[in-house]
């Protein structure tokens, strides 16, 4: 149907068989009645959301470990430091990886190569090739991959997006996201002992290995190139998510530009405390641009919501924020529309993913979307970098005439491997 109702759209969505289809001989055990039984990946701040209904919890920092383990209420069988004996547990029918990003890809394909559905964090990778990595391991092992953007599955953003589908404001033609917020300075450091019960080895995992410092380690990581995406990959991914999502490309672009640095911190970090990037697809019906703010050192930020999307539509303009914010204004600029959201994210997303386990329907964040909205970051993080726009070919997923930015689209890995680096990589 070209134009489905909106409450059709949210039903099909939500529980509706799409264009991933998984065989019942690759499905979990776990019936309708039963709850899918996951390892815990990573027990920081973001696993800190999933920690109560794990069965397994992993992580290489015995007292967040330890704490996890109780929060969960598992058994000390159940709670290690080494991933691999998460993947080997064959009761669990999923992980759910809330690590560092530098560990979103490579255990999310070690995890698909197990036969494990994959609940992966934003963002789903630390750089363009292991998305694509990802995405093949997810397609070759039959299993569910579901990215953790989690507006995708909250009913108040759904409906939204279905309004922009219906010709709320028109064709929408440009959207803007913005990231502002006022983010702790990290200081600067040396490298020093690591801290008593962390396992430092485990925790860097296939990255570059490089000594302990204390500004480089929880939550500081990142802003680091060796970990982290900046704060375009933390925050940012979720409001390019729904940004790209509400404009209505289902491709990678075909231009990048994005400009930035270091304007108001004098810190270690080593991503942009301040950015504006652009991408730019065609488009069979025309074409369509997205514009990302971010500033990290202030408070101001519009509609009094620090993070937040406006579509520019030819017949108006939406203003939709996860949190929880909408204002619509028509063509003439007369408010027509403003609410405020009566719903709440909870396990919603995470719920779709069991249930796309279950009963094999394409999850609301399929990984495919995931690697496409994610694929902006990393393009963008690229042209940050080289400090010059880009061209991008989306059929052959390669950036045009620049080796330079090329080489940004993977990394360096541990020298010597490692046994997590993903094959291919």
């Amino acid at each position: 149907m070209a134009n489905p109702s909106r409450r059709n759209f949210l039903k099909s969505a939500a529980a509706g068989a799409a264009a991933l289809s998984l065989p019942a001989s690759v499905r979990a055990a776990a019936s309708a009645n039963e709850e899918v039984r996951f390892g815990l990946i990573g027990c920081g701040i973001r696993g800190n959301a999933f920690v109560a209904r794990a069965s397994m919890v992993c992580d290489p920092d015995q007292a967040r470990l330890d704490a996890a383990a109780k929060s969960a209420g598992v058994s000390p069988a159940n709670a290690v430091t080494d991933l691999r004996r998460v993947l080997d547990n064959r009761e669990l029918d999923a992980v759910v990886i809330a690590a560092p990003d530098h560990w979103h890809a490579p255990a999310a394909i070690l995890a698909c190569q197990a036969g494990k559905h994959v609940y992966v964090e934003k963002p789903c990778s630390h750089n363009f090739r292991e998305s694509e990595l990802l995405v093949a391991a997810a397609r070759k092992n039959n299993v569910v991959v579901q990215h953790g953007t989690q507006q995708r599955s909250r009913e108040f953003t759904r409906d939204a997006i279905q309004q922009l589908r219906e010709g709320l404001i028109g064709d929408v033609l440009s959207a803007k996201a913005w990231n502002i917020q006022n983010r702790k300075d990290i200081g600067h450091a040396q490298p020093g002992p690591v801290p008593a019960g962390v396992d430092y080895d485990a925790w860097v995992g296939p990255a570059e290995m490089v000594p302990f410092q204390s500004n480089r380690f929880h939550s500081d990581w990142h802003w680091w190139y060796n970990f982290g995406t900046g704060d375009v990959g933390n925050d940012g991914a979720h409001e390019i998510d729904y940004a790209r999502w509400g404009l209505g490309v289902d491709t990678l672009p075909t231009k990048i530009s994005a400009i930035g640095g270091k304007y108001f911190f004098d810190d270690d970090q080593q991503f942009p405390d301040t950015a504006t990037c652009i991408w730019e697809w065609p488009g069979d019906s025309g074409p369509r641009q997205l514009v990302f703010e971010m500033r990290l050192w202030t408070k101001n930020y519009p509609y009094n919501c620090d993070s937040g999307v406006e579509f520019f539509g030819t017949e108006g303009r939406m203003m939709l924020s996860k949190r929880g914010k909408l204002i619509v204004v028509d063509g003439d600029n007369k408010t027509i529309r403003s609410e405020k959201a009566n719903d709440q994210l909870g396990w919603g997303h995470f719920d779709d993913f069991a249930a796309a386990i279950r009963d094999g329907h394409r999850p609301n964040a399929e990984i495919e979307e995931g690697h496409r909205s994610v694929g902006l970051i990393h393009l963008a993080n690229a042209s940050l970098r080289v400090g010059r726009s880009l061209e991008f070919d989306p059929k052959n997923e390669q950036i045009i005439g620049d080796d330079e930015a090329s080489g940004l689209l993977t990394r360096t890995y541990r020298a010597g491997g490692h046994w997590a680096k993903p094959q291919g990589a």
